[in-house]
C-alpha cells in the first residue's frame, strides 16, 4: 500500500491508534486523529502527535473530518457502529483495522492466538518457547505492543506471535496467520457484538483467510471451538486435557504429549506436574502453546525448558503477598464470567472474592455453584455491583464495598489464616480505572500497603 500524500484518519487514540498514526505519518500520509475523549484525557499522547505534524480532534467526532479522508484506520476499542463510521462506509470510503493494516506490512510468519480467556498467558508462553527454540521472535498485539509497532522490526526469517481480540479480528479482510489458535469461546463483549453468534463470527475471522498450507489449532474440549473445524480449510490440530486427539497435544498418563499425525507415535513433552502455573485452565494454555510451538518447529527439549521457567503474566492469577497467613492474588485480567470461574477453580476454597466493574451484559448467575462450594464472601465494586448482588442473592454473603480500597480492607478484615483474597472481577475496568492493568496495580498497591502496615506494627 502507498500512503504518500494520502489523507488518513485514525479513529481512537489508544496504544494502537498512536502507533498507527505515527506509522502512517512516517510513510508520508497526511494523518489526523479523532477521539471522543477530551484533550485533557488524551494529554499524554497529544504532544507526540503534534510534534509529527498530526492534528488531533478531541472531545467527539466531526462528520466532515471523516468525509475528507482517503482512508480510515480504526483502533480496536472503537465500535464499527459508531455513527460517523456507518455513514462514511455508505460513501464507499475504505475502513481498515489496525491489525489488518499491520498484517499487510508484517514480514515473516505469523502465529496468532485468540480466545475468550487465556490468550495473554498463551501468547506470552508461546513467544518464550519460540525464543528458547532459537527462533527470531517478537510478541505483540492485544498483549501490549500494537501489531503495527512490530512491523519495522519484523524479519523474513522471523515469527510474530500475536494475541488478537475479537475487536481486532472483526475489521480484518486479508489477515492470514500461518498458525492460528482458538483457545475457547464463551460469552464476552456482548455489549459490543450484540449477540454470542456475532462474537463467535468475529473469533472465526482468525482462520477465514487460511489455506490448506496453514495450521489451525483448536480446543477439542470446547463445544464452540470444536465446531469451527467444519468451517476451516486449514490443517486442523487439536489440544485436549481430557482425551486423546488424532493430531495435536493432549494429556496422557500425567504427561503432555504431541503427535503430528494420527499415524505418528506420541512424543513426550513434559509432565503436567512440571507446569509452574496454577489452575486447570493453565494446563489447557500450555497444551495450546505446545501444539503451536511444535508446528512452528520447536524441539520438545526447548519447549520443556521454556514452560518450566515460565512465570504467570502480570494480572493473570498473579500472587501478590501473604499477610498474616492470608494469600492475595491479582487476576484483574478476569474481565468476564468464565475467566472469573477459572480463577475460582484454581483454589480449593476459603476465597474472599472481589467482583465488579463495568458490566458487559453478563450473567453472573453462572458463578453460583462455584461460589457456594469455594467462596466465603463476595465484595462488590463498581457500576455492576447491584446487578451482581441480584444475581448472586442467597448463594453467598455479599458485601457492597463500592471501591477497591474498601473491598481490600473488608476482605482483609474478614479473611482468616489459610484463606485467600482474590481479585477476579468478571467485568471490564472502565467505570473506575483506565484499564485492567491499572485496576490490578491499584489492588496490588493496596495489598502491599497493608503488608507494610502489618510489618511495621
Amino acid at each position: 500500500m502507498e500512503f504518500k500524500g494520502k489523507k488518513v484518519l485514525v479513529v481512537g487514540l489508544g496504544k494502537s491508534g498512536l502507533a498507527a498514526a505515527l506509522f502512517l505519518r512516517r510513510r508520508g500520509a497526511q494523518v489526523t486523529v479523532s477521539d471522543i475523549r477530551s484533550a485533557e484525557e488524551l494529554g499524554k499522547d497529544i504532544p507526540a502527535l503534534l510534534e509529527e505534524g498530526i492534528p488531533v480532534e478531541a472531545g467527539g467526532h466531526g462528520l466532515l473530518t471523516f468525509r475528507r479522508q482517503d482512508l480510515i484506520v480504526v483502533s480496536p476499542g472503537v465500535p464499527l457502529n459508531t455513527p460517523e463510521l456507518v455513514q462514511v462506509k455508505t460513501f464507499g470510503l475504505p475502513i481498515l483495522g489496525e491489525l489488518e493494516l499491520a498484517s499487510r506490512f508484517l514480514k515473516g510468519k505469523a502465529l496468532a492466538i485468540t480466545g475468550s480467556n487465556g490468550k495473554t498467558t498463551t501468547t506470552a508462553l508461546t513467544g518464550e518457547i519460540l525464543k528458547a527454540g532459537g527462533m527470531k521472535t517478537q510478541v505483540g498485539g492485544n498483549i501490549g505492543v500494537p501489531v503495527i509497532a512490530l512491523v519495522d522490526e519484523s524479519r523474513e526469517d522471523g515469527w510474530s506471535v500475536l494475541e488478537v481480540s475479537s475487536f481486532q479480528l472483526e475489521t480484518t479482510e486479508r489477515f492470514r496467520p500461518d498458525i492460528a489458535v482458538v483457545l475457547n469461546v464463551t460469552p464476552d463483549h456482548l455489549d459490543r457484538h450484540g449477540s454470542f453468534e456475532n462474537y463467535v463470527a468475529a473469533k472465526e475471522r482468525i482462520f477465514a483467510n487460511q489455506t490448506a498450507e496453514d495450521a489451525l489449532v483448536l480446543n477439542a474440549d470446547d463445544d464452540v471451538t470444536s465446531r469451527m473445524a467444519a468451517r476451516a480449510v486449514s490443517r486442523i490440530f487439536w489440544f485436549s486435557a481430557k482425551r486423546v486427539v488424532r493430531q495435536g497435544a493432549f494429556v496422557h498418563e500425567g504427561a503432555i504429549v504431541f503427535r503430528m499425525s494420527e499415524l505418528a507415535a506420541p512424543e513426550f513433552i513434559l509432565k503436567v506436574e512440571e507446569i509452574p502455573l496454577k489452575g486447570h485452565h493453565n494446563v489447557e494454555n500450555v497444551l495450546a502453546a505446545v501444539c503451536a510451538a511444535r508446528l512452528a518447529g520447536v524441539a520438545p527439549e526447548a519447549i520443556r525448558s521454556a514452560v518450566g521457567s515460565f512465570r504467570a503474566v502480570e494480572h493473570r492469577l498473579e500472587y501478590v503477598a501473604t499477610i498474616q497467613g492470608v494469600d492475595y492474588y491479582n487476576d484483574s485480567k478476569a474481565t468476564n464470567v468464565d475467566a472469573a470461574a477459572k480463577a475460582i477453580e484454581a483454589f480449593p476454597g476459603g476465597i474472599h472474592l472481589i467482583l465488579g466493574g463495568k458490566d458487559k451484559n453478563s450473567d453472573y448467575r453462572q458463578l453460583r455453584p462455584l461460589l457456594e462450594k469455594r467462596v466465603r464472601a463476595v465484595y462488590t465494586i463498581g457500576a455492576a455491583a447491584e446487578k451482581i448482588e441480584t444475581h448472586l442473592y442467597g448463594a453467598v454473603p455479599v458485601v457492597r464495598a463500592g471501591t477497591m480500597e474498601n473491598a481490600v480492607a473488608k476482605a482483609a478484615e474478614a479473611a482468616q489464616p489459610g484463606e485467600i483474597v482474590l481479585l477476579a472481577p468478571a467485568c471490564s475496568s472502565f467505570d473506575q480505572f483506565q484499564n485492567y492493568e491499572h485496576r490490578g496495580q491499584v489492588f496490588k498497591d493496596l495489598v502491599l500497603a497493608r503488608q507494610g502496615v502489618w510489618q511495621n506494627a
